[in-house]
């Protein structure tokens, strides 16, 4: 028989036909949809439980097989659905709800047949070796209904945040001493602050003494002796101590500037000499270290002569520190002290071989210090010409270079107020107070210990005086105009070696 003749008819596949000609229902969907139809319009029982679905749709299928039907093309005229089943029926029947789009493999929502997802590929993110990091955003339509609300950033207050706490120390200004710093150099500030704070340090110890009564007994006594004690009028030197002036101490002292100390012209041993120190500076550490210490070498350099550093007779006075003045060689600078160290003592008991150092422009000159700058009162300071025409001592000047270099201190042309009041206290209470500061211990910046600059003390040529117990104006100006002519000619042969940063020349005021 030709193999035409052995195909089968078809059969409809009209569900409705198929019940008609008694055929089984042509698919489990088919059937679902026979009971659902059933159940909605003629038969009120149930449709068939769950566990006769599997088996019913099983012999559908393999009824087809057997039958060899051939699979036809969807009957629905609009083309409404996507997926097929295995004979080609629709999976699902038509309803009047039914959505024209379906969920795909591909998590696409609400694409239609052959619609392809549409993806921006963005590089949000670089990582530290400057690697992209790449990710895929994903279509406009399926962020906006898979977003969770929940999980969006929402606009945040405005935060105000306080100063940030340490940001100050890295903008300051001020230069700290690093830990490696040589011992020698720290010994040198140490012994530069000792003498700095010796007035103050001495009367911290004197009242942590006054303190314990068990000392009282003793303190007492000590005090009224201090308070009427003249060892620093009496010219005898007697406290001197010689061990100490050559202590290490001060050679560390000196070498914190470092302070040198030079000498024009070699003096003769068997004559008395009034050295003027020029300019007086804060505190005049030049002077100290060059004529009440061997630190700098003056018997060296002026073999043969005893030299007396002199300061205000207040200070001797202080309890603890007038042991210390008297053991470095000060005197008072009274008339009277000048007096009996120039005529007691040296080599014929008359004050041959002796010497005294004084600080010519005092505490109004102190106010008068700035770096760069040389401003001496010296004009009408007459009185150490006329002590030493009446002592017959020869006047050496004495010029230091750098002494105002180590100090800085509040301008008097900027503060007017403050320079009158500090004038109004130096002539009631006979010494002002500078308004000064420099470096500190472990900064370069702030603090009261002096700058480390370079001191250069010269020493001029001598004057010879002669002497006259009654010197008339005339001779007093006349020794003076020589004086200052020898201290303006260490300034024109020394000022471009030692003063190369000046801001001014060498000026006189008062």
């Amino acid at each position: 028989m030709p193999a035409e003749h052995n195909i089968p008819a078809v059969e409809p596949a009209d569900p409705q036909v198929r019940k008609e000609e008694g055929l089984p229902p042509k698919s489990y969907a088919a059937a679902a949809e026979e009971a659902l139809h059933d159940e909605n319009t003629h038969d009120p029982s149930p449709p068939d439980s769950s566990e006769h679905k599997p088996l019913q749709f099983q012999h559908n299928i393999e009824n087809i097989k057997t039958k060899n039907i051939p699979i036809s093309p969807p009957t629905s005229s609009d083309n409404e659905f996507e997926g097929q089943g295995l004979d080609n029926s629709p999976k699902s029947p038509p309803r009047g709800h039914r959505r024209k789009v379906s969920h795909k493999a591909s998590g696409s929502l609400g694409r239609t047949v052959g619609e392809k997802a549409s993806h921006e590929v963005l590089e949000d993110y670089k990582s530290a070796n400057g690697k992209p990091l790449t990710s895929v955003k994903p279509p406009a339509e399926l962020e906006k209904r898979t977003v969770d609300q929940s999980r969006q950033p929402r606009e945040r207050d405005a935060l105000t945040a306080g100063r940030t706490a340490g940001a100050g120390w890295q903008k300051s200004k001020i230069r700290w001493a690093p830990l490696n710093i040589p011992v020698q150099r720290r010994l040198q500030t140490l012994a530069v602050l000792m003498h700095t704070l010796s007035i103050a340090g001495g009367l911290t110890i004197f009242f942590f003494l006054c303190s314990i009564p068990l000392l009282w007994p003793i303190l007492l006594p000590y005090l009224i002796y201090v308070l009427f004690s003249n060892a620093g009028v009496s010219g005898e030197l007697y406290w001197r101590s010689e061990y100490w002036r050559n202590s290490k101490i001060w050679s560390l002292f000196a070498s914190y500037f470092p302070a040198r100390l030079h000498r024009s012209q070699e003096l003769e041993p068997t004559r008395k000499y009034i050295f003027g120190y020029h300019p007086h500076g804060i505190i005049s550490h030049g002077a100290f270290a060059a004529f009440a210490t061997e630190a700098l070498g003056f018997g060296q350099l002026f073999p043969g002569i005893t030299n007396t550093l002199l300061t205000l007779d207040s200070n001797f006075h202080i309890p603890l520190y007038r042991e210390y003045a008297l053991r470095m060689g000060l005197g008072s600078v009274s008339g009277e002290s000048i007096r009996n160290i120039l005529s007691k003592g040296g080599r014929n008991r008359e004050g041959m071989g002796r010497a005294v150092t004084i600080v010519i422009g005092g505490a109004r000159e102190s106010l008068e210090s700035k770096p760069g700058s040389f401003r001496l009162v010296l004009n009408r300071r007459k009185g150490f010409i006329k002590m030493a025409i009446r002592t017959g001592a020869d006047l050496v000047p004495v010029l230091a270079f750098g002494e105002n270099e180590i100090y800085d201190q509040v301008d008097a042309k900027s503060h007017p107020y403050i320079h009158k009041l500090q004038l109004l206290v130096k002539k009631v209470m006979g010494f002002t107070v500078p308004l000064f500061h420099a470096r500190g211990i472990f900064n370069y910046d702030v603090g009261m210990m002096p700058y480390r600059r370079p001191l250069n003390i010269v020493t001029g040529r001598p004057i010879r005086i002669v002497q006259e117990d009654h010197p008339d104006n005339h001779t007093i100006d006349q020794y003076h105009q020589q004086y200052v002519d020898e201290l303006m000619r260490i300034w024109n042969d020394w000022k471009d070696t030692f003063a190369q940063d000046r801001k001014s020349e060498l000026e006189l005021i008062e």
